[in-house]
């Protein structure tokens, strides 16, 4: 008994943990999300309606009246029980289940806004459309206004990725050399955590996101600072020049610099992120020295070298750079 006290201990905390709101289909903020938990909690109880019947016709087969047991014996109950009945209930419940997610699977409706996003072992590239046409790139982190449609246009450029924001909506997969569209929208502003959920090499479980839901005149303002040819923060100190010289430019892009590269995330903004290395780790100074210069123990398998030529002083001006980009 005291060897199997613990198990149920980590099993409990393991399946409360997954009762929270920061990542959970039972958590809905948007009316995609909000069909996916009534659908789920239908059956759930349909379940445990199927699990009494069954446990109960075994109660019978076992300890009931010589009538009873004759009767779960015979054919009649086999074709009723093991044929007509899962018939019928799965029939049923797939045709609520393709009216309940009607507006899911065809809509005419135009989104309000549209925004791409690619799938990459392991973070996301994210654009927003800019003026002229011109995209606004972004990475790991989604900004969407609160109560408006909103298409994400998902791809991969690598193996099969798929996205996924348990609190509004069901996932969709990013398969190369093909485009899927998600439509999503957030009832309430907030911050909901996404997760990569098909399998996609070494660091998939490290391939997260979160979506920011803000209300429409926080992200106009946020998308008209992001439109800026040039973020914020001090371009010609030394942690500027440190990032130039010391070739990072050549896989990140910061706008407004010489910096273009398109292998790793776009860096423009990357000081108003909350977490770094595709939601891995809080966005500190500390921590962005730290991906600098150990990423593989942060991310193993991520393609940033691991930079430990740089001494105290160069990573404290660097980290202090990237922070500035706002």
């Amino acid at each position: 008994m005291t060897r199997i006290a613990p198990a149920w201990i980590v099993v409990g905390a393991t399946s409360l943990g997954g009762c929270g709101d920061v990542q959970s289909a039972l958590a809905p903020a948007g009316d995609e999300a909000s069909r996916v938990a009534l659908l789920t909690w239908i059956l759930f109880a349909g379940a445990a309606v199927i699990l009494l019947i069954v446990g109960v016709a075994l109660v019978l087969a076992m300890m009931g009246s010589k009538r009873s047991r004759r009767f779960l014996a015979s054919r009649r109950a086999i074709k009723l029980g093991g044929i007509a009945f899962p018939v019928v209930t799965l029939t049923i419940l797939l045709g609520y289940g393709v009216w309940l997610m009607r507006e899911t699977i065809a809509t005419d409706r135009p989104a309000a806004l549209r925004i791409e996003v690619t799938g990459e072992q392991w973070w996301w590239r994210i654009a927003y459309a800019g003026d002229q046409g011109q995209p606004i790139a972004e990475a790991n982190e989604l900004r969407i206004p609160v109560g408006r449609e909103v298409d994400v246009v998902l791809r991969s450029s690598d193996v099969i990725h798929s996205f996924w924001i348990p609190s509004l909506g069901g996932k969709l997969d990013m398969i190369p050399g093909r485009t899927n569209v998600l439509r999503i929208k957030a009832e309430r502003p907030g911050i909901y955590r996404g997760q990569c959920a098909e399998y996609c090499g070494g660091a998939h479980a490290l391939m997260a996101l979160e979506l920011v839901a803000m209300s429409d005149a926080e992200f106009e303002n946020w998308l008209k600072a992001a439109k800026r040819p040039a973020p914020g923060g001090t371009h010609d100190g030394p942690g500027a020049a440190l990032f130039h010289s010391g070739g990072c430019g050549a896989c990140h892009a910061i706008r407004g610099t010489k910096a273009a590269g398109v292998i790793g995330p776009d860096l423009s903004r990357i000081g108003t992120r909350r977490f770094l290395a595709a939601a891995t780790i809080p966005n500190t100074p500390e921590n962005l020295t730290r991906l600098i210069t150990h990423g593989q123990t942060v991310k193993p398998g991520n393609a940033m070298p691991e930079f430990r030529i740089f001494s105290e002083q160069e990573l404290r001006s660097l980290a202090t750079y990237l922070t500035s980009l706002k």
